[in-house]
Formats: C-alpha cells, sequence, structure tokens
C-alpha cells in the first residue's frame, strides 16, 4: 500500500476512506478515483455480490446523469432494467402522466433489484483504477487527530488495523456506524405506517409500468422490475399492525386484493419471503464534520413508500464528488469544500424530507394535496408536473408554486360539477 505526505508531515494511507460498498459508496469512489483520489472502499460483507434486501429497488430520474456519469446506462438496459413510468390511484382516479404532443418523451429512471444492480456496481467499483476495494472490513472506530476525523479503525478475519486518510466517508447506510462514531447529531421523524414487501413473478401490470395507490392514509404500489420480478410493497396505518401480524401472509394478499384495479397475486408466483419495515423513521443527519462527510442513507433516511432513497444516494455521491475532488488534488482547502457539499445536501433534500416526514404521519391529504392531485388525475399537465416532482427532477417550491396551484385551480373549476367517481374503501375499512 502506498503511502503520501498532508500537510504537517503526517503519511495517509489513501485520499479517501469510503465506508459502504452499496450504490452511495461505491458511486463515490469511482467518481473521486476518476478525479485522481486514492480511495479504499470498504464492505463489511465478504461476499462481493452481496447486496441490500429491504430496498424499493427504484432509481428515480434524478440519479439518471449520475448512471450516465458512470457508465452504468447500457450496463442497466443489458440487465434488464425497467423504465419507470408510473401511474397512481388516487379517490379522483388514475393520475396517468404522458408525454405532450410533440414533446419530448418523459425522464425516467430505472426499475432494477438490488440483487442485480449492488454487484453490478460494486464490480465496477473494483475496477476502477485508484481503487482499492477491501471486502470484510468492518469498520469499529474512528482515527481522531486535533478534532477531526483522519481515518478508520477497522476489523478483519486477521485483526484490526488502522487506515488513515483526508476524507472518510460514511456510506453505510441508515444505521450508520460512521456517524454513531462521530457522533453525528441525528434528527428523527417517527413514521406512523409500516410496511411489508414480497417479489413475484409473472404479475401482469397495465403498460407494463409502475403502479401506486393513494388510499388515505394506506399505500401500496407495484413496481416491475429486471428479469420478469415485480416488487409488490403495502404500506398501512400502523394502527393496523397488530391485526395484520396475526396473519401476515393472508393479511398481505388480502390488502392487495382489496386494491382498486388490483395486481392478480394469486395467478403470480411470489419467490421471496415478506419482508417487513415495522418501524422505519425518517432520519436526517448534519452530513459533514471536519474530515468526515455521509452520503445516501447515512445522511438522510426518507420514507421508503417514495422510492427515492437510491436515486438520492447516487446524487449525494456526486455533489459531494464535485464539492470535495479539487481540494483532493490540492486546490483548495478541504473542510471548506465539505461545507460546500453540506449546503447542496440541504438545499437539495431539506424540503423533501420534511414534506415527507409530514406525510409519514399517516394522515389523509391535506387541501393543497387535495388541489394537486385532484388536478392531475383530470389533467395531463398537471399530470407530468406530479411525474417530475415524483421523479425528483423539481423540488417542493417548484412543484407547490403559485403558477402550479394556479393552474391545479383552474382546472378544478373547469371541472367543478363533473361527476366524481366514488372512493373506494381502502383495505382498512373494508
Amino acid at each position: 500500500m502506498s503511502t503520501s505526505e498532508r500537510a504537517g508531515g503526517d503519511t495517509v494511507d489513501y485520499d479517501v476512506v469510503v465506508c459502504g460498498a452499496s450504490l452511495a459508496g461505491s458511486a463515490a469512489a469511482i467518481l473521486l478515483a476518476r478525479r485522481g483520489a486514492r480511495v479504499a472502499l470498504l464492505e463489511r460483507r465478504s461476499d462481493p455480490a452481496a447486496f441490500k434486501v429491504l430496498c424499493t429497488h427504484s432509481l428515480t430520474a434524478n440519479a439518471y446523469p449520475v448512471l450516465d456519469e458512470l457508465g452504468l446506462v447500457p450496463a442497466l438496459e443489458e440487465a434488464g432494467a425497467v423504465r419507470n413510468h408510473a401511474r397512481w390511484y388516487t379517490r379522483w382516479g388514475w393520475i396517468e402522466p404522458r408525454a405532450a404532443p410533440q414533446g419530448p418523451a418523459l425522464p425516467y429512471g430505472y426499475n432494477i433489484r438490488r440483487s442485480t444492480l449492488d454487484p453490478l456496481l460494486r464490480s465496477r467499483a473494483a475496477r476502477t483504477p485508484g481503487v482499492d476495494l477491501l471486502l470484510g472490513h468492518q469498520v469499529t472506530g474512528l482515527v481522531r487527530e486535533a478534532g477531526r476525523t483522519a481515518g478508520v479503525r477497522a476489523t478483519t478475519p486477521a485483526g484490526e488495523h488502522e487506515l488513515r486518510a483526508r476524507l472518510v466517508v460514511g456510506a453505510d447506510g441508515k444505521d450508520s456506524a460512521v456517524a454513531r462514531f462521530a457522533g453525528t447529531p441525528t434528527r428523527r421523524y417517527e413514521n406512523e405506517r409500516f410496511g411489508y414487501l414480497a417479489h413475484f413473478r409473472g404479475l401482469p401490470l397495465p403498460d407494463g409500468i409502475s403502479h401506486a395507490w393513494f388510499l388515505e392514509p394506506d399505500m401500496a404500489y407495484a413496481f416491475p422490475n429486471d428479469d420478469g420480478v415485480t416488487v409488490l410493497t403495502v404500506l398501512p396505518d400502523k394502527k393496523r399492525l397488530p391485526a395484520f401480524r396475526e396473519d401476515l401472509e393472508g393479511s398481505f394478499a388480502a390488502f392487495v386484493r382489496a386494491l382498486p384495479d388490483a395486481p392478480p397475486i394469486d395467478a403470480a408466483k411470489r419467490v421471496s419471503k415478506i419482508i417487513g419495515l415495522v418501524d422505519y423513521p425518517l432520519l436526517s443527519r448534519r452530513p459533514t464534520a471536519p474530515g468526515l462527510a455521509l452520503i445516501g442513507d447515512a445522511a438522510l433516511t426518507s420514507d421508503p413508500l417514495w422510492g427515492v432513497g437510491c436515486g438520492w444516494a447516487l446524487e449525494s455521491a456526486q455533489w459531494l464528488t464535485e464539492a470535495v475532488a479539487p481540494a483532493l488534488a490540492g486546490g483548495g482547502e478541504l473542510d471548506r469544500s465539505l461545507l460546500a457539499y453540506a449546503r447542496t445536501h440541504r438545499r437539495r433534500l431539506s424540503g423533501h424530507q420534511f414534506m415527507a416526514a409530514d406525510f409519514a404521519r399517516a394522515r389523509p391529504f391535506n387541501p393543497v394535496q387535495r388541489l394537486v392531485f385532484s388536478a392531475a388525475a383530470r389533467d395531463t399537465s398537471v399530470a407530468r408536473h406530479m411525474h417530475r416532482f415524483s421523479q425528483r427532477l423539481i423540488g417542493p417550491a417548484r412543484f407547490l408554486s403559485p403558477a402550479a396551484l394556479a393552474r391545479a385551480s383552474a382546472v378544478n373549476l373547469r371541472h367543478r360539477g363533473a361527476s366524481v367517481p366514488p372512493v373506494p374503501l381502502s383495505p382498512a375499512g373494508r
């Protein structure tokens, strides 16, 4: 292992140690190494094909530029990833975004199982010059010097050792050990829904696209993925959890059968266990400290019902790289660059997290949401606007701008007096 000097004459093993080799960590390692950094990519699991099981398996369109920069788009298409166009059920009917006549196609990301995506991205990181993929490395502590993080301690089957670096990146998920060792402040928002998901093969969906059901307060979604596998998730109000658990398989199936235009699960084959998200709070952490940065779920864990975590994992890796790469190359002060990353992270994601935390209280739509969702079910331009927000291409301020609310109001005024479909009872009320 080569070493180099930094200011003060100390030696470092790497420019960056990235802890966690899933989406955020592998992407950050690749992007940083391409900009000249020497990167140690640590992964606690020893299997290079390991993957995250509990996931929506969805990459929203905001992540497409990162996938493109990583060179992954052709590989995803070849692997059978499904472009994630979607339709959403509401009490006013289905919201079905479509491209405008003579307009551009709707932007898209991909649905792809993590069992396909994680090994694909990790292997690409391992082949990137400047990246050392170190499997079987469990981070057990941080090296601290003069009030800043200067490396990590990691245990392996051969024992414990230190890896020193100018920057340590925590990409180790919502229960981040790096954040815990650093004493990073965490804000927790309770999630008043629980969730269960399962994978099905041979589950047809209209047009082969993603479906979501807003049942106020219950939720459900079905995401078609690679290899003909669909991820089906139910997210009921937590008040229903005790009864739901009494007969998990029966409750899951009954919930799905009760959905409007329900996917025919009785004709499909379930190819996984029913996996639970019984207590899944939303977490927000300060994303930087001297010598340290958090990305992906380690920095912000949102509500899984929106399927945004994978996209934000990739985006945060790109934001961090753009902020710190010049400083790592000797062109600036690292801690100032980390503050720039923190500002970008806060500006881009805090509004989304605020809205998600509010909706996680398992309440019916508020008046603004009723306005926008009802208009989107009635008007294709409002539906396209909602599509851009759902794919996280615009933020809350633009989604709920005065112009957008005025347009939604005008749509609803035109439909005043029109017949409204009866509101089906959610599975909670059947």
